[in-house]
């Protein structure tokens, strides 16, 4: 009897431990699985943060993360960079091997090391809103959607709100960008398609980064895109603050667009001078809107066979429809 009852005491025991050890596990899992939930508020930003691994170069991150998770095309990658789809090949065939040679883990990274993967991360989701934005309207949608996920996961972060402000607020204009299926200008759409409810969260968006302290690229761009927003449009601040992103990026895109306003602000005359400047360089000899920005001042200022070579160039090199019917369209005012 008295080994009977040990036995039974030793039994009530273990069940006991068990059961406590079962409800720390149950807790622990349920813990883990919140953590989780929190941490990647959506898998394909999850994705992201994985393919964005910082043994690669940066432009070798965004370039194959965009071949390999975001649905784009090499050609349309190579566009994207500014260079020739062969350039583009080589490129993520080399980022392919240096994964392969470094032994590179596809693993999700923790919380702290986020940070020294968000620029990449941020550069994806820009990257495939533009490429929506030329009129891929599920490509603009998926950018959105990764952009909130975005600005959940990293809150204390400027330029996660600076890029959801700017996505934002260049969405809002989408009803206004093409009429019967022909590109319509900025300066010439008609501003009651506005999503005005998109542009009055695209602008929260840009004071949570403001609020931050944010001064960065992205944060800069949706300044302007909120001043594009207004009318009268502010041409001397738009201009101002494309010469500050110039400051910042150093690109030659950025300092076409600052053309483009500096002939709004000052007449066409001084932004011809700073797109010839900027092509005399060879910096942009192969980008379309260079050529159809020139095109468009020469014809402003009368000098038609100079607009017709530079829209015949443009063209040239323009694979989207409705930018093509656009420059054609152009073409034939000119003949007129």
């Amino acid at each position: 009897m008295t080994t009977a009852r040990n036995r039974a005491l030793n039994r009530l025991r273990r069940d006991r431990t068990l059961a406590a050890k079962t409800r720390l596990l149950e807790l622990r899992e349920a813990a883990m699985d919140t953590d989780e939930e929190t941490l990647f508020p959506d898998e394909r930003l999850e994705l992201l943060f994985t393919c964005c691994h910082p043994a690669l170069g940066l432009d070798a991150q965004v370039a194959l993360t965009l071949r390999t998770l975001g649905g784009l095309t090499t050609d349309q990658i190579a566009r994207a960079f500014l260079v020739s789809e062969p350039t583009m090949a080589q490129r993520l065939v080399r980022a392919k091997a240096k994964i392969k040679a470094a032994g590179i883990p596809f693993r999700v990274p923790s919380d702290h090391l986020l940070p020294e993967r968000l620029a990449a991360v941020l550069a994806v989701i820009y990257l495939i809103f533009n490429e929506g934005y030329g009129g891929h309207g599920e490509l603009a949608d998926e950018a959105l959607r990764l952009g909130r996920a975005l600005a959940e996961l990293m809150p204390d972060e400027p330029e996660v709100h600076g890029l959801l402000a700017l996505m934002t607020l260049h969405d809002a204009r989408r009803e206004a960008r093409f009429r019967g299926g022909e590109l319509v200008l900025l300066t010439e759409q008609d501003s009651s398609l506005w999503n005005r409810a998109q542009i009055a969260s695209g602008r929260a968006s840009l004071d949570r980064a403001l609020a931050r302290h944010g001064r960065g690229p992205y944060v800069v761009q949706a300044a302007i895109a909120s001043l594009h927003a207004d009318e009268p449009r502010d041409w001397r601040q738009i201009a101002a603050l494309y010469g500050e992103l110039w400051r910042l990026t150093g690109s030659p895109v950025v300092e076409l667009n600052r053309a483009v306003a500096v002939a709004m602000r000052d007449g066409p005359e001084a932004g011809l001078a700073l797109v010839d400047a900027i092509l005399d360089r060879g910096e942009l000899a192969d980008y379309r809107l260079a050529h159809a920005t020139r095109a468009d001042l020469c014809r402003r200022l009368g000098r038609v066979e100079e607009a017709r070579e530079a829209y015949e160039q443009a063209l040239s090199m323009t694979r989207q429809e409705a930018e093509q019917r656009f420059l054609k369209k152009r073409l034939a005012e000119l003949s007129n």
